[in-house]
């Protein structure tokens, strides 16, 4: 694969979907160029071609079902995981989960230098398989239906090998009393000994995420270093929260 085929995929990854007149200007290329550098990387498997433009191959770009959830509230992850990144210095080893924020800081973290990722995630993973400056390792364990997400026993035990500076983890749901719920409980289960192998450990969860509960809790706020939110957490949920001793950090979205 060329370096401008290289470069095209990566811009598929983080837009999903894309025109050609938009890969065009993304590119600096011309939309005739475009155009035949997707005809080359359809017939290899690596794009599947729209109306009008292309979408990362599902089979080798993981171009998962959780996508709606990416783009639900963006702004505010992606702030977040601006803030979030503040925290990671040249040489740490940084653990990020499978949540949709956390792959906001992947993006993010991809130009770092001198950095080892840790994930369950196969959209972290890649996220960062063009990173020269990031070493990824790629936990292993059973594939979510519909997700990027890697659970069980062989990813916990993998987990078990490793320690590292700071983990992030996203949240489906964070309670009034600082409980901390997601949808599965093979997820909840992985994310416990995420923390247990983590110096810190700080949540990236934007304020629609305040108040809601699912399926498993898996900790609350006060096991975490801290939790990095966005502006539209309300004042009385603020307050509340506060009172669990954990800094919260607001961040403007």
């Amino acid at each position: 694969m060329t370096q401008r085929e290289a470069r095209l995929r990566s811009v598929l990854q983080q837009q999903g979907e894309a025109s050609v007149a938009l890969l065009s200007v993304e590119m600096g290329v011309s939309e005739m160029t475009v155009r035949r550098d997707l005809d080359r990387l359809e017939r290899t498997g690596f794009v599947r071609r729209t109306h009008g433009g292309a979408a990362l191959a599902e089979r080798l770009g993981f171009a998962f079902d959780f996508s709606s959830r990416r783009r639900a509230n963006q702004k505010a992850k992606q702030a977040i995981a601006t803030e979030a990144a503040k925290l990671v210095k040249p040489g740490c080893a940084v653990l990020l989960d499978a949540g949709t924020t956390t792959l906001e800081l992947a993006e993010i973290l991809s130009d770092a230098e001198n950095l080892v990722v840790v994930t369950p995630s196969l959209a972290v993973a890649s996220a960062l398989q063009f990173s020269e400056g990031v070493k990824t390792i790629l936990l292993g364990g059973v594939l979510r239906r519909g997700t990027p997400d890697l659970t069980g026993e062989v990813a916990e035990a993998a987990l078990g090998m490793l320690a590292v500076d700071i983990a992030f983890q996203g949240a489906d749901g964070i309670g009034l009393d600082g409980s901390l719920y997601t949808g599965d409980l093979g997820t909840a289960r992985l994310d416990q000994r995420i923390r247990e192998r983590a110096a810190r450990t700080y949540v990236l969860a934007d304020s629609t995420k305040v108040g809601r509960t699912a399926l498993a809790r898996h900790g609350s706020l006060r096991e975490m270093s801290g939790w990095i939110t966005d502006r539209g957490i309300q004042a009385e949920q603020l307050k509340a929260l506060r009172k669990l001793g954990v800094p919260i950090t607001i961040v403007k979205a």
